[in-house]
């Protein structure tokens, strides 16, 4: 076979690190890559969003199948424009990518399906949304509708946070459209925890758990970022809790996607809280997480080429998904500044030293020779274990030998 993975991240370079280990699979192209890639694939100076440029480039190649990694393509309906074209596709259509880039969407789903979930409310103007701020008293959530690359959450304290936080999204458009609409949500308590499921839009196979680390700081304090870690099984995840998500949560979205006539196909993502109510959604992603990925793909025995194919197919009833038992931690390297302004460009040295762990690349280029920053989260080192602290002592290992000019990370990864 031949395959094309779309993106240019650490999950990326995790799912062409994956399909590599395929005996399936003759030859791995990635668009557009990124410098770590280009090391097992061959990368292609596309863009991810660049649809047409991508199918063009697929037809030509004659690839057997395309895997999109970003949750942008897929809002764009990559899915529906190669198929219409006769390609195979990995990834849901547009009206079912909606999951993600719509909260309102996705709110208004859980709502009408009595999936559990925070309670919520919508809106389209500023003025309202301050008008109805102490709604659900404080700390209250607030949510850019669009897509803002795992950014567009606040949970604001007070009052005056609450209103700077709108100001933001929806007069000042910190994250442009996606901040149109907004969603003011319940703040639940309670631990999360990162369920993803392979899909194909009737039949369900949930992976094991992972836990991701948002806040930019140890202790998860600051603001708001793609992820800086994360570590699978998750911390406080009893294996009691998947007959419950799965009947309660993963079975009910995924009907009620078919009954909406949005049937969904590929990786499901359910962002979890685990209260005392039970677990609720916070969040549903139309693609794998990213650093999730990055643990729950390190853990995966079983061909993740013959999975796919099985869930395009549709015959996802018919695969037995085997799981190592051993824990995988991940500790992201990001540039200084992050998740606000940052500098690229810098060299970064000990890459060939990291016997205890595999290094993912996310925002790195290869230039004449070597590999430069060019990204905010720079690198992803995963490492297993035969527990939880084992698979970060082999994760901090790695990370503590890579170095750039700014480099950060967070020390507490996989310890609360």
């Amino acid at each position: 076979m031949k395959v094309l993975v779309v993106g240019s991240g650490g999950r990326e370079h995790t799912l062409v690190w994956k399909i590599a280990q395929s005996m399936k699979v003759r030859e791995i192209f990635c668009a557009p890559g990124n410098g770590g890639i280009r090391q097992i694939a061959e990368c292609v100076d596309i863009k991810a969003d660049d649809i047409e440029g991508l199918c063009n480039f697929a037809l030509d190649k004659k690839i057997d199948l395309t895997v999109v990694g970003p949750e942008v393509p897929l809002s764009l309906g990559i899915t529906d424009y190669f198929e219409e074209r006769g390609l195979r596709v990995f990834g849901p259509k547009q009206n079912a990518a909606i999951i993600e880039s719509s909260k309102a969407f996705a709110k208004e789903l859980m709502a009408k399906y009595k999936i559990p979930t925070a309670a919520y409310k919508t809106f389209d103007n500023p003025d309202d949304a301050k008008a109805s701020i102490d709604i659900f008293g404080f700390p209250v959530v607030i949510k850019a509708d669009g897509l803002a690359a795992g950014k567009g959450v606040i949970i604001a304290q007070n009052i005056e946070e609450a209103r700077e936080a709108i100001d933001s999204m929806m007069t000042n458009k910190q994250f442009g459209e996606a901040g149109n609409i907004i969603v003011l949500e319940e703040h639940l308590v309670g631990k999360e925890a990162t369920i993803l499921a392979f899909v194909d839009g009737k039949s369900v196979l949930p992976m094991v758990s992972a836990q991701d680390y948002k806040r930019i700081y140890d202790g998860d304090k600051g603001l708001n970022t793609g992820g800086m870690g994360a570590v699978s099984p998750a911390l406080h995840y009893k294996d009691e809790m998947d007959k419950e998500i799965l009947n309660s949560i993963i079975i009910p979205t995924v009907n009620a996607m078919s009954a909406e006539n949005r049937p969904y196909k590929g990786v499901l993502y359910f962002g979890l809280m685990l209260t005392d109510k039970g677990p609720k959604v916070i969040e549903y992603n139309c693609r794998f997480g990213d650093p999730e990925a990055e643990v729950v793909l390190l853990r995966l025995e079983s061909d993740l080429i013959e999975i796919m194919e099985a869930v395009v197919d549709e015959k996802l009833e018919e695969v037995d998904i085997q799981w190592m038992d051993e824990a995988a931690v991940c500790v992201v390297i990001a540039s200084a500044g992050y998740p606000e302004a940052y500098s690229k460009g810098y060299e970064i040295s000990g890459l060939g030293d990291v016997a205890e762990g595999i290094v993912f690349h996310a925002g790195t280029k290869y230039d004449n020779g070597k590999i430069l920053t060019n990204g905010g989260r720079v690198l992803i080192c995963s490492a297993l274990g035969n527990n939880v602290e084992s698979a970060r002592q082999n994760a901090y290992k790695t990370v503590e030998k890579i170095h750039f000019e700014g480099c950060y990370y967070r020390k507490d990864i996989a310890k609360i």
